[in-house]
């Protein structure tokens, strides 16, 4: 009977230790989800989608394509985790930045790309125009589309 006393005694140890991971769990999803709403709220007062609209107009003359996306989306997320185990391991599979990238495409003697990312790192939020990172100001994010634009088509 000291076998089954021992696995049953194991049994509630193991349940404790997923509670807490699943609390854990939770609190990193909050923590997450609060970053992502920062993401977002950055992106918008920046007003990024609207520049890189007008780029869009004014250069392209309507004839490129912006797209936007979102590090965290996935086509499994609207699917609920089917058990504990599996939304544990779902959060552990996801990456640990999160980042919205904005991306102005167009034909101009082969395919052009635009790029504007905006994401959360260890030493907090940051903004990125071609993969270098810009003050967090709508000035900077100005010059630093229109330099990059220049750089794309080699002006």
């Amino acid at each position: 009977m000291a076998w089954r006393d021992t696995l049953m005694e194991l049994r509630q140890q193991l349940a404790a230790t997923r509670e807490q991971r699943l609390v854990k769990a939770g609190e990193d999803n909050a923590e997450r989800e609060v970053v992502r709403k920062q993401l977002s709220d950055l992106v918008a007062s920046l007003e990024v989608t609207a520049l890189l609209e007008e780029m869009n107009t004014v250069m392209l003359e309507g004839k490129g394509k912006i797209e936007t996306f979102l590090s965290w989306e996935d086509s499994d997320e609207d699917e609920p985790p089917a058990s504990d185990t599996e939304f544990l391991n779902s959060l552990e599979l996801e990456e640990d930045v999160d980042v919205i990238s904005l991306v102005l495409t167009w034909e101009e003697d082969g395919e052009r790309e635009l790029d504007v990312d905006v994401g959360d790192s260890d030493d907090g939020l940051y903004v990125q125009i071609a993969g270098v990172e810009i003050r967090q100001e709508r000035p900077a994010l100005e010059a630093a589309l229109a330099q990059a634009f220049r750089e794309e088509l080699e002006l």
